[in-house]
């Protein structure tokens, strides 16, 4: 039977503990202050414990900094200081394989301190790259640690939300990849979060920090298609049009899948659902729509300086109460925004999104380029097409000889450079919440509409479609026990 000195000693190796530190000094009331200190190393000699104190320059300095500026304890984020601009970021990053292996490379210049997933293999491979992280399962428990000053996260749609502001609260800047969330309700709160914290975020929209937006931006905002009342946005992509398994296999080895599932009502595994075609089914992403319109919605919401729609009405197949549409055409109805302080104000504009083979009707005419997937603005002095990384103006023989505007949108430093600059105080992102989480929510407002069968009038201050009750159960989310935002 173990000692009591010896289970003690068990129990206190790699936690956490609270000191009390006293100040003085001349001019300067004594003072007791709170320092979180890891311990480590617990050894017995005979009636006396020694006991190793773990604290990092970094975090002794945050600590004692915030404790005498008064902060409290009760809210990680006021522990933390202000990061020096020649000081690497200490990052989590939940989620590391493929589209979260592209974020953790792009954010590969910093200290990677910790890595989760619930894949054991994906884990171990990406742990190879940066052998000093800790690795984990449970992106809470990653989120325990007291040295992380941002976090990334990679995963699928439905777990966005809950990581990314478990994060938030933690007093953690965040980059989380698109969409910002699963629904509606979960981006707004997401969004209100980052708002009041004040910390830095940046959604995954990296086409954003490309030189090709930025001109397109200029183009419109300068006039040189006119007044631009129509926009339409189309992708080849296609999910869904799959059965539902029903039948049961067995859970890989070193595969986590409860915490894969997190808030989602548990279902039996089945190899349908992951790594990658989770995009298929309802419970865990929004098909082609979640999955690329805010790639390619964005340039549209940029150019025009569009916010939330007034309505959505979507076209599909018949309504899978399980699995997402494998093609969708969403009609959008921005109302005219009139200027006001800090607001340019933007026109009342239809915007149609398009998905699976579906096009619009001036490919059919012959007007376009046989290109693949774009965005077609239509002005009343002409039209722009654009792609992720090329545009036009049409038609061209209007266009001959034109000269371009200025370029008045600086280059990006790279999407997650942005990010990461941004939370040592130098420049801001420019895919923030408050600016991607709108954008989200009108994506999302799509897949609504096609779900509900309606037309949505749509009321965004009080996220709620009043010609449409049945639309709030899509709206919202739904989490098992144990799970909260």
């Amino acid at each position: 039977c173990a000692s009591p000195l010896a289970l003690w000693r068990r129990s206190l190796n790699g936690r956490r503990a609270l000191l009390e530190l006293t100040l003085s000094g001349a001019g300067v009331a004594r003072k007791k202050l709170p320092l979180f200190i890891e311990i480590r190393d617990v050894k017995v000699e005979s009636a006396s414990i020694a006991m190793k104190i773990i604290i990092s320059r970094r975090n002794f300095l945050r600590q004692s900094l915030a404790a005498t500026a008064g902060a409290s304890l009760l809210s990680r984020n006021r522990l933390f200081a202000k990061i020096s601009a020649n000081e690497k970021l200490n990052i989590g990053v939940i989620g590391v394989h493929n589209r979260a292996a592209e974020d953790l490379n792009g954010v590969a210049s910093q200290n990677i301190v910790a890595l989760c997933d619930v894949d054991d293999g994906f884990l171990a491979q990406a742990q190879s790259k940066f052998p000093s992280a800790k690795t984990y399962s449970d992106f809470r428990r990653l989120l325990d640690r007291n040295d992380l000053d941002a976090v990334v996260v990679g995963t699928p749609d439905h777990t966005h939300a809950v990581a990314t502001m478990a994060a938030l609260k933690s007093g953690r800047h965040v980059y989380c990849e698109k969409p910002l969330a699963h629904t509606i309700a979960e981006v707004r709160a997401v969004t209100n979060e980052a708002r009041r914290r004040k910390l830095v975020t940046q959604l995954g929209t990296q086409i954003h920090a490309g030189s090709n937006y930025r001109r397109v931006v200029e183009l419109i905002q300068s006039g040189a298609i006119g007044k631009v009342r129509e926009v339409h946005v189309w992708v080849g992509t296609s999910y869904g049009n799959v059965a539902v398994p029903t039948d049961t296999k067995p859970v890989p080895a070193g595969l986590h899948y409860d915490l894969w599932l997190g808030p989602v009502e548990f279902r039996p595994y089945h190899p349908e659902y992951l790594p990658f075609t989770w995009r298929n089914y309802w419970a865990f992403g929004g098909g082609s729509l979640a999955d690329m319109a805010c790639h390619h919605i964005d340039l549209p919401h940029w150019a025009l300086n569009l916010n939330h729609p007034d309505s959505a009405e979507a076209e599909g197949p018949t309504v899978n109460a399980e699995t997402t549409p494998p093609w969708l055409i969403v009609r959008y109805d921005y109302a005219e925004r009139k200027p006001a302080a800090g607001d340019p104000g933007s026109p009342a504009v239809k915007l149609t999104w398009y998905h699976g083979g579906k096009r619009p009707p001036q490919f059919a005419g012959g007007l376009l380029p046989k290109w693949g997937d774009g965005n077609l603005f239509v002005g009343d002095k002409g039209m722009l097409l654009a792609d992720y990384s090329r545009h036009v103006l049409l038609p061209e023989k209007d266009f001959a000889g034109f000269t371009p505007p200025a370029k008045t949108i600086p280059e990006s430093i790279g999407h997650h450079n942005e990010w990461i600059e941004a939370c040592k105080g130098r420049g801001a992102t420019t895919c923030r919440f408050d600016y991607s989480g709108p954008l989200t929510e009108a994506v999302l407002l799509g897949n609504v509409a096609f779900r509900s069968g309606k037309k949505l009038q749509w009321d965004q201050k009080s996220m709620s479609a009043p010609n449409c009750p049945e639309a709030e159960a899509f709206i919202h989310y739904h989490y098992r026990s144990g799970w909260s935002l």
